[in-house]
């Protein structure tokens, strides 16, 4: 008789029910030393809703992912996970809380196949004591299934993940957080080095985890990424916040001029004419692009 062991996964917790708050941040911020790196940010991650935080380069995005995902601890304001005051020592404890974070750079082994990359570091097994040993076509049929579940439908599991393309890649790794037990699931920015069909790839993945209950933050600095698939935009602009907003009082008007810095566009344009003159290309261009 051989006995057989099984080690995988189970969910953290079960899924909240959809527009419960999972995480909720007020007046959090972050500073080291006499820098403030973030201040006075507040917004919440729901269950089956994507809420978008956008802002440009060196807006603060980076610094509120890491305190979202267990890499830095907050320093001022509340961070609340199930309505409980939490401060996330390490992104182990992130996880253990059901808090999945994909960075851009996606952590893959490129030439390991994709079921390979799908279970790294939380390997099946069968077996016990010295005849234990991977459970392949175990983990080869949990890819393809959840693979499968989240519609990405691959000719075949074995080949190397670094035959994707980057938009196929960041797909993976969203249905290796899922089946992982994530409820929440942050995207650092995964359609910055994309073109228009992958990126409208990772889009329609990011709508199928919201349909299947998670709470998403989609960290973006594009906003026609992310107005079709938000449900909520937060908007920083050097480490502050500029506003949370639901979808219902934001059109993409709106939040583009807003991340544009349309006031600022406004007193650039005006500099420009009373520098170039009214007639100049460029002073036209500008005037125009802020009416």
């Amino acid at each position: 008789m051989s006995d057989k062991k099984t080690e995988q996964a189970t969910n953290v917790a079960a899924p909240a029910a959809a527009g419960t708050a999972v995480i909720e941040v007020k007046d959090i911020g972050k500073r080291y030393g006499n820098i403030i790196a973030l201040s006075d940010v507040s917004t919440s991650v729901r269950a089956g809703e994507v809420t978008c935080v956008l802002g440009d380069n060196g807006a603060g995005k980076s610094t509120f992912i890491k305190i979202l995902a267990g890499a830095h601890e907050h320093s001022d304001g509340d961070l609340l996970i199930d309505g409980q005051a939490t401060t996330l020592s390490s992104p182990r404890a992130a996880l253990e809380l059901g808090i999945a974070t994909v960075y851009q750079d996606l952590a893959v082994v490129p030439l390991m196949p994709v079921w390979r990359n799908f279970f790294l570091g939380s390997e099946i097994t069968k077996g016990f004591g010295p005849f234990k040993k991977l459970d392949v076509d175990e983990m080869k049929r949990i890819t393809k299934d959840e693979l499968a579940a989240m519609g990405i439908d691959l000719r075949d599991v074995e080949q190397p993940i670094g035959t994707l393309s980057g938009g196929e890649r960041q797909c993976v790794a969203i249905a290796r957080a899922v089946y992982f037990g994530a409820r929440v699931l942050i995207l650092d920015e995964p359609t910055a080095a994309l073109g228009v069909k992958q990126s409208g790839v990772v889009l329609k993945y990011i709508a199928k985890a919201r349909d299947r209950g998670l709470g998403v933050v989609f960290i973006t600095h594009n906003p026609h990424h992310a107005y079709p698939v938000g449900d909520r935009f937060m908007l920083l602009r050097r480490g502050k916040s500029m506003g949370d907003f639901p979808k219902a009082e934001m059109t993409l008007e709106e939040l583009t001029s807003m991340m544009a810095g349309g006031a600022e566009l406004e007193s650039l344009a005006h500099e420009l004419e009373k520098t170039m003159g009214a007639d100049s290309e460029i002073a036209q261009t500008m005037k125009a692009d802020v009416t």
